[in-house]
């Protein structure tokens, strides 16, 4: 195949484990970030706000955005995303701990 007949498309597939120090500054950054989202309609506003102050994954869900992890990669434009988070038991020195383990050998450089 050319490189003209390969898709355009590439799905790009991140996955982090992220240590939460400061819940009280992560929910706080979060409520600061729905306040301040003039298009989000009252009903939606205050479930978000609700969500954010009872799990830190959902602070931290509101405050990710994937565009921001490609909006300045020049000759890329985002087409379609969609994440989530949630809290988990991290043990890195588990011998189960395997950041890789899809197995999947495509996404070696």
């Amino acid at each position: 195949m050319s490189g003209d007949e390969t898709s355009r498309f590439v799905r790009l597939r991140v996955e982090m484990v992220v240590e939460v120090g400061d819940a009280e500054k992560l929910t706080g950054a979060a409520l600061g970030h729905i306040a301040e989202d003039e298009q989000m309609p009252a009903e939606e506003r205050a479930h978000a706000e609700t969500a954010v102050q009872e799990d830190v994954a959902e602070a931290l869900a509101y405050l990710v955005d994937p565009l921001d992890l490609v909006s300045q990669v020049p000759g890329t434009e985002l087409t379609q995303a969609s994440w989530s988070s949630e809290s988990v038991d991290y043990d890195p020195d588990a011998p189960d701990w395997d950041p890789d383990g899809d197995d999947d050998e495509d996404d070696e450089l």
